[in-house]
């Protein structure tokens, strides 16, 4: 592993730290030409808004340190160098591609990268900021098209997993289909751990795989205690994108006169499936643990991660931890890096 690689990231992150701490009015040219790149980003997806951009670029720049990269690196023995790595990259939350990339360059491997039209700006303007402060060994492609190459990670919905399964078939690959979160409540919940829930839930408006769609919910636990403990996010609806999917439903709801529960910017629906729709939450009710169990292991190939304060027998992380993975959490529970470190 060249070390340059791993002082280079680090930097990468001190700069996201100065970044944002800095006021506008005080950037240097660099930090004003990434500003810029942040509001052409908006322009370019209204879902990426400042909060949620400047909350993306915070849980990279705590990650990004010498010591939690080589920490990380370190459970990996590096045999190959050189492999062309395609990867296309996914666009529903701000850098959400930065870990795979990141994972190929300090494999010692060269991603042949096709950004998504939706989050095409940022990684390329990191990336050119590593590479400067790696004294140049950071490779890598920016591409249309993937040719040439030796293996794959690639993102998408299930019906395009389905594609590119068939596509990539006689290569080594990595694809991703479309998982969910799921958080599961004891009732004993504080006010402040609720608060911390609807971090889960409503951060990224939602868009995430590791947002939380699906509650798992005592029986004598009362929704208000939901709605009450979720009011920080009640602004949420005046962005005009989760606005719309949030009226839509509604009048789906309405229309079909389904029971539902609604606090003027997200509703409760008592459903079994999994994922719900942009703007809805689903919820079911669990006798025992037992129930919880079943839940669990029937739909365990599309849940991201559970968050809980309880002690299940499942691998989970506490409340208010969604959108806050190690360097060592994987998409799909796949390890990355372990795939690259085979080719």
């Amino acid at each position: 592993m060249n070390n340059d690689k791993i002082y280079g990231l680090a930097k990468v992150g001190e700069f996201l730290f100065d970044f944002l701490a800095q006021a506008p009015d005080n950037y240097n040219a660099t930090q004003q030409s990434f500003a810029n790149v942040l509001k052409q980003s908006k322009v370019e997806n209204p879902w990426f808004d400042e909060p949620n951009m400047r909350f993306a670029l915070n849980t990279w720049a705590q990650l990004l340190n010498v010591e939690a990269i080589k920490a990380w690196l370190a459970k990996y023995s590096f045999q190959n160098s050189g492999k062309k790595v395609g990867l296309i990259l996914a666009g529903n939350i701000p850098m959400v591609g930065w870990h795979d990339v990141m994972s190929v360059i300090l494999s010692d491997n060269i991603p042949m990268i096709k950004l998504s039209s939706k989050d095409r700006l940022v990684i390329p303007f990191l990336l050119n900021l590593w590479k400067e402060f790696s004294n140049d060994s950071v490779q890598y492609e920016l591409v249309e098209r993937l040719e040439n190459f030796d293996a794959v990670i690639a993102t998408g919905s299930n019906n395009t997993a389905r594609y590119l399964e068939y596509y990539f078939k006689d290569k080594s690959a990595i694809i991703r289909k479309n998982r969910t979160s799921l958080a599961v409540l004891s009732g004993d919940e504080t006010d402040e751990e609720l608060q911390k829930l609807a971090d889960d839930i409503f951060i990224y408006y939602g868009l995430g795989c590791r947002n939380v769609t699906r509650l798992l919910i005592p029986e004598n636990f009362k929704l208000d205690r939901l709605f009450e403990n979720f009011l920080n996010y009640q602004n949420i609806i005046n962005h005009n994108k989760y606005a719309n999917n949030y009226d839509y439903n509604r009048a789906v709801y309405l229309l079909n006169q389904d029971q539902f529960w609604d606090n003027n910017f997200v509703m409760l629906k008592q459903d079994d499936k999994l994922f719900s729709p942009l703007s809805v939450l689903h919820f079911s009710r669990y006798k025992t643990l037992e129930d919880i169990s079943d839940f669990i292991k029937e739909n365990e190939n599309e849940i991201q991660t559970i968050v809980t304060n309880m002690d299940l027998e499942f691998e989970s992380i506490k409340l208010g931890m969604a959108q806050q993975p190690a360097l060592d959490t994987y998409a799909d529970n796949v390890d990355t890096m372990a795939f690259l470190c085979a080719l």
